[in-house]
């Protein structure tokens, strides 16, 4: 057994018991346990850290602890340039493709939102937790959870915690953590089947429509998988208003919402 002391810092306190936030403190430890170890043992999952400090030095999370050792945990740095440092293993945003999201049980409300963004975002009610790790290393997606525990599986790479409560706060949360404005394309994706829309003419949806959309809308989209019709109605420019709230502008959008 040795003693090692620890100190998280920013919202990695939020993993902590309000005793331990904000502080240094104490822990015994494991003999032979390692940094990703002992920080999850803490109660922070190790896909919410992205530099660890081993004595004033760089370390990853293979790391044996050893009597003594002082260990500082931080999260992501919005300002601060740690390119000299090393750091543990980045989310999604340094690909430079767009971020793809497999989000669990609970998240339905964000999975839409992140769709109606642009964002390829799996989702469904009944995935289980061993199915969206599978789901997650097999496509190289973002885990979306409240659930600590899920994220501290060996096996999950990249996910991300939600703070917030509401799927419009999560929404805000994760594109301001992942900073996601640049590669957002909203209306692009189907809603309901994720899947992409295209442009379709008004002569051949008519019937589909109710009159009053009839008389006001000239433009449409289509899904091919669930067939349903979308245009620039009140919903899209509610969707249009938190865009431009949580990305400083959306871009134009790619499709039309209903």
């Amino acid at each position: 057994m040795v003693t090692a002391t620890f100190r998280f810092y920013d919202e990695l306190g939020d993993f902590l018991p309000r005793e331990r936030r904000g502080r240094a403190f104490a822990a015994p430890c494991a003999r032979a346990a390692s940094v990703k170890h002992m920080v999850e043992a803490l109660g922070v999952p190790h896909t919410e850290v992205q530099l660890i400090l081993v004595n004033g030095e760089s370390s990853g999370f293979e790391r044996l602890l050893e009597e003594g050792d002082r260990v500082a945990v931080y999260p992501r740095f919005g300002t601060f340039d740690v390119t000299a440092l090393s750091r543990v293993p980045r989310l999604a945003q340094d690909v430079e493709a767009a971020p793809r999201f497999v989000a669990d049980a609970h998240l339905g409300g964000l999975a839409r939102l992140l769709r109606m963004a642009g964002f390829d975002t799996l989702y469904d009610n009944h995935y289980g937790d061993d199915e969206i790790v599978a789901i997650a290393a097999d496509e190289d997606r973002v885990v979306l959870t409240r659930d600590r525990e899920l994220l501290k599986r060996r096996a999950v790479v990249h996910g991300c915690y939600l703070h917030a409560i509401k799927p419009a706060e999560q929404f805000r949360e994760l594109f301001d953590r992942l900073e996601l404005a640049a590669s957002a394309r909203p209306f692009s994706l189907c809603l309901h089947c994720n899947l992409a829309l295209r442009a379709v003419d008004k002569a051949t949806v008519l019937d589909a429509l109710p009159p009053s959309v009839r008389e006001l809308h000239d433009e449409f989209n289509t899904c091919d998988a669930c067939r349903r019709v979308f245009w620039k109605g009140s919903h899209h420019k509610r969707m249009c208003a938190l865009l431009d709230a949580v990305a400083g502008g959306a871009p134009e959008p790619a499709g039309d919402q209903p």
